[in-house]
């Protein structure tokens, strides 16, 4: 079951890995080999987490690529869901031939 409202996550790295490690967004841009101010999109959640930026975080912190993404993937559902009376659809129903 998807959690209702996960957090983003730049707002995970910015606690588990940056605050753990008393690591400022500037030392883990450059760990990271990125500039500052696209990590720093990515950790106040203005950006979403790439397929890239999850390799660089794996190979850099050990964070396993596909844990990340599927973080990113389970807070982009939600953000889904949450606007989804917005599309105003209705489901395909196909005609019976007779």
């Amino acid at each position: 079951m998807p959690m209702h409202s996960p957090p983003h996550p730049g707002s995970f790295l910015r606690e588990e890995v940056l605050d753990a490690n008393a690591l400022a967004v500037t030392d883990a841009a450059t760990l990271l080999g990125v500039a500052r101010p696209t990590l720093s999109k990515l950790l106040n959640g203005h950006a979403d987490l790439s397929a890239e930026m999850a390799l660089r975080l794996e190979q850099v912190f050990g964070l396993e690529m596909s844990t990340m993404l599927a973080m990113q993937s389970a807070y982009d559902e939600a953000k889904v869901r949450r606007e989804q009376s917005k599309l105003r659809l209705k489901p395909f129903r196909p005609t019976v031939a007779a």
